[in-house]
């Protein structure tokens, strides 16, 4: 029986402890007070609403897998998750091709080579071969630059701000084959009914009952050697000892607990960027039009609204209608990170105001703030000889998270999961 420490605890680390906690003496610590990592919730009320939005898809093998394990499976509910492009001071539904047809800044040979874009990827087997070619550049050879400047540059933009021009195409590749697995009514979404709490509760508790230990609001400092090999953890309060460490921090944060001359990997190579999202409690809908996720192109700075109450019901959230403002930043210098949630939420609504010209602030009656500055890898060109080991040189540490294979080109919950499992099955298959 192994003594494992797992550093982390959102899904990746909770993903890797399930599977080991049978067999295992298992430690999970999480530096924040709630577990659940990206997939924590807020309590308002008498609900849970996750801090950033959520759903998954039907091809989310492990994920759903997970679920049924739990026995969660009967909260799951498949819902068609409508899409929009906000451009030119309007807001145009893009679910449909008839409504795809509709859209102003492309003509029909532009919607065509979208069109044919979408069916390329569809038949890409091996994303990697994409790598090394930037997604501007791809996008410009096979569907031309009506498409690129007024249909992705915007997304790209939005999603990757000053690290646009370096985004890969494989990570567009990825991201439209899972994006295009629609039917003609539309895209079908999944969410478990009262939150992802329950999954990160069920899990807790399964961990609990299997005699795994769970510690939160202690953040994990030093990862400790003797004679090379791992010998425990030291914390904010206190000291583990243990002969396995899975770590699931992003690479810059494990640099700052273990010498990162010892490892044969560099752990800085993989950038990330910041998240910052807030969430609107509102008294009546913003998106009357039924739009669960509209995309910008517009002077604001935010790049998607996410109305959650346009795919679950209001019924669930006390009446209330649920609004993410969604939007990403690559260093800390930046407003949306560096300034005061009072000021970066003045900027929000300012922009609300000027899309919306009916939107009333007294409309708002809670918001929240989430920030972090270190929630996904950018996939840049070259990213696929970055991605880091499960198992690494260092006898006893593993690793797991955003930066692992399973969640290459694409991050994902599900893939968070089996990157947890892949960790989990190397520190089994260890001698």
């Amino acid at each position: 029986m192994s003594k494992i420490v797992i550093i982390g605890g959102g899904l990746a680390g909770l993903a890797a402890a399930y599977r080991l906690s049978d067999e295992h003496d298992v430690t999970v610590v999480e530096k924040d007070d709630e577990l659940g990592g990206m997939v924590q919730s807020y309590h308002v009320a008498d609900y849970h609403i996750e801090k950033y939005y959520h759903h998954f898809f039907s091809s989310d093998t492990e994920l759903k897998e997970l679920i049924a394990e739990l026995g969660l499976s009967g909260r799951v509910q498949w819902v068609k998750g409508t899409t929009g492009y906000y451009w030119g001071g309007k807001a145009y539904p893009m679910n449909t091709p008839m409504e795809i047809l509709k859209f102003p800044p492309m003509s029909l040979l532009d919607i065509f080579r979208l069109g044919m874009l979408v069916l390329r990827t569809k038949l890409v087997k091996d994303v990697s071969s994409y790598d090394n070619i930037t997604a501007g550049e791809w996008i410009l050879k096979t569907a031309g630059r009506g498409v690129f400047n007024n249909f992705f540059q915007p997304l790209l933009n939005s999603k990757f701000g000053s690290s646009a021009a370096v985004v890969s195409a494989a990570w567009l590749v990825g991201r439209v084959k899972i994006r295009s697995n629609r039917g003609a009514e539309g895209e079908r979404l999944g969410y478990i009914r009262d939150g992802f709490q329950l999954l990160v509760t069920a899990l807790t508790e399964s961990i609990q009952q299997k005699g795994g230990r769970i510690i939160t609001g202690n953040s994990a400092e030093q990862i400790l050697q003797d004679g090379g090999r791992i010998s425990g953890v030291r914390l904010n309060a206190g000291s583990l000892s243990c002969d396995t460490v899975i770590s699931t921090v992003p690479p810059m944060t494990l640099a700052s607990m273990i010498a990162p001359e010892a490892l044969d990997f560099d752990p800085t190579a993989i950038h990330y960027q910041g998240t910052c999202c807030a969430l609107l409690g509102m008294s009546k809908s913003l998106m009357t039009d039924g739009t669960y996720w509209l995309n910008i192109k517009a002077d604001v700075p935010f790049g998607a609204l996410i109305e959650h109450t346009n795919f679950m019901p209001t019924s669930d959230y006390g009446g209330e209608h649920l609004l993410y403002i969604a939007s990403y930043f690559q260093d800390r210098e930046d407003p949306l990170y560096a300034q005061s949630k009072d000021e970066v939420m003045k900027m929000f609504l300012e922009g609300l105001e000027s899309m919306y010209p009916d939107f009333d602030r007294s409309d708002v009656q809670w918001w929240e703030l989430g920030r972090d500055a270190q929630t996904a890898p950018v996939y840049e060109t070259g990213y696929a000889s970055r991605i880091l080991p499960y198992k690494t040189n260092i006898d006893g540490l593993y690793l797991a998270g955003m930066f692992s294979e399973a969640n290459y080109p694409e991050r994902s919950m599900n893939g968070s999961v089996r990157a947890g499992y892949e960790a989990a099955g190397a520190v089994v298959r260890d001698p």
